[in-house]
């Protein structure tokens, strides 16, 4: 599809130019499981939502031990 192309484009052109690339980078459909170290979200989070600006990724991360992922808890 081309929405997986796009999606895939948008999120290598954000490693790339992230200042630290994350460690692990998983996308299922429409959710992506990122591991990176802390200080760099924020950074992670403004590169990839600058890139394409009618795309907007949301960030949530880890509460109490668990991290919600495909709505798994």
């Amino acid at each position: 599809m081309v929405s997986n192309i796009v999606m895939k484009d948008i999120e290598s052109r954000a490693i790339k130019t992230s200042f630290y690339a994350p460690s692990l980078w998983k996308q299922y459909v429409d959710d992506t499981f990122v591991l990176t170290e802390q200080g760099y979200l924020i950074n992670l989070d403004d590169r990839i939502n600058n890139i394409e600006p009618s795309i907007k990724f949301t960030m949530e991360t880890e509460t109490n031990g668990y991290i919600p992922f495909l709505d798994v808890y």
